[in-house]
């Protein structure tokens, strides 16, 4: 899993938190991981998992750990790159073998973090300076510090925009639909990429989540039989926006011919108009623009289109969380080296991320949002947990892609069936689901 992949914030951080196959790891465990208060204190050799293959090849990881010595010498950094990073940790989470600080992955429920991972803090005291930190508290104590954050949004094509003649952002999903209609009529350029076949990038619409009420507690109000997909909720304002692009012809013919690889060029190039995808992608588009001789200045970043009060929401959602393993026997230098990679390398810049960091301003790839007083919220995690039970027992899946495929084929008439209908039966799978589970 190298770039192209790895910064998928929805796909990555708001997987089901429940598979079977997590069964092995240690007991648990009241010590605290604490970077000592002299850095010289903290000594041994500690191995990072990572699924930054494409970071460790090219040598930046090792250079981050040349920066990260300046402070604590006595520490050595190993890294290890995981192609599967989700397949390949889960089963070694099976021994005490799985590094020294690792990104939790989905597979592990929540509850079980005190199981696998060393507390880092109190939610209480961590809360102040990171955002996210609620994202893996457990009884009060977070297991897990993020690496970074997302918003949710469309990356489009600013020139193909200007060039059907819109000047500003839609407030509505009608007006969304009546510009990517602008775009096919006068200008050469697709005006929407699903990234149907590789499947992931379709889970980044449950991201907006949030977004539309300004809401940053919406995910939180999953938990119960509230048929989400009911008229003038939510996900049925997501999902009839997705569902309305295909049936109209705005996406491609055949959706499973797309490749994520080649989406970048193609947006870079002006030959497709809009995707939804994190506002981690900015910058990955941005580059596809560099190679491609492009004006990288072209690749913008707008929010999903509806207002509350005359003004756009954009819910941040965590993505991968950096742990330090239960089982580790340097675990003072495992927590320096997050401590350090959090607060001091300058990742999250460099990627065009969210910073963790409160303190921290945004990133240039979300200038377009400031400048236009978006509101910022971070997504509450308080229910997380719940609605990933009532998700799994659903057998629907918000945060993988089969559902929204299915929806894509049901709009370009691949299947059978109407759009109420199918949204019906999501809430009727959801509410049973969350009557069994006694939510």
């Amino acid at each position: 899993m190298g770039k192209t992949k790895t910064l998928t914030g929805a796909l990555l951080t708001t997987a089901i938190l429940t598979v079977a196959g997590c069964g092995g790891g240690g007991t648990a465990s009241t010590e605290t991981a604490k970077a000592p208060a002299d850095p010289a204190d903290a000594s041994g050799t500690i191995k990072v998992l990572t699924a930054r293959t494409d970071l460790v090849q090219n040598g930046t990881m090792a250079r981050y750990a040349d920066e990260f010595n300046k402070t604590y010498p006595k520490v050595k950094v190993k890294f290890e790159a995981l192609t599967d990073y989700e397949g390949e940790v889960k089963i070694r989470m099976n021994t005490e073998d799985y590094g020294d600080v690792l990104m939790i992955p989905a597979a592990v429920a929540k509850n079980d973090y005190p199981k696998f991972f060393a507390p880092l803090g109190t939610d209480a005291d961590l809360s102040a300076t990171y955002r996210f930190s609620d994202k893996t508290d457990v009884g009060g104590k977070v297991y897990g510090i993020a690496q970074f954050g997302t918003a949710n949004g469309f990356l489009y094509n600013k020139a193909v925009w200007k060039k059907a003649g819109i000047t500003r952002w839609p407030a509505t999903p009608q007006e969304f639909l009546t510009d990517l209609k602008a775009v096919k009529a006068k200008t050469d350029a697709l005006p929407y990429y699903t990234n149907f076949k590789d499947g992931w990038p379709l889970t980044a619409w449950t991201n907006n989540i949030g977004s539309a009420t300004c809401d940053a507690k919406a995910n939180d109000k999953l938990a119960g039989a509230v048929s989400p997909w009911k008229r003038g909720g939510e996900l049925n304002t997501i999902d009839t926006l997705l569902y309305d692009i295909v049936k109209g012809g705005l996406s491609e013919k055949d959706p499973s011919t797309t490749n994520w690889e080649a989406s970048k060029g193609l947006i870079a190039q002006g030959k497709v108009a809009t995707m939804q995808l994190g506002s981690w992608a900015v910058t990955q588009m941005q580059d596809a623009a560099e190679k491609a001789g492009t004006d990288p200045g072209d690749i913008g970043f707008m929010p999903f289109p509806v207002q509350k009060g005359g003004k756009y929401c954009a819910v941040l959602a965590s993505d991968y969380q950096q742990a330090v393993n239960i089982h580790s026997s340097h675990k003072a230098a495992a927590r320096a080296w997050i401590d350090w990679f959090t607060q001091k390398s300058g990742y999250s810049a460099k990627e065009g991320a969210v910073p963790v960091l409160k303190s921290a301003p945004m990133p240039s790839t979300l200038k377009d949002f400031v400048d236009n007083d978006v509101t910022f919220m971070e997504r509450s995690e308080a229910k997380t947990g719940e609605v990933n039970t009532i998700d799994n027992a659903a057998e629907i899946g918000l945060n993988k892609p089969d559902y929204r495929q299915k929806l894509v084929d049901l709009a370009r008439g691949a299947q059978h069936g109407s759009l109420d209908d199918y949204l019906a039966d999501l809430d009727k799978r959801w509410n049973e689901a969350a009557r069994t589970a006694g939510s």
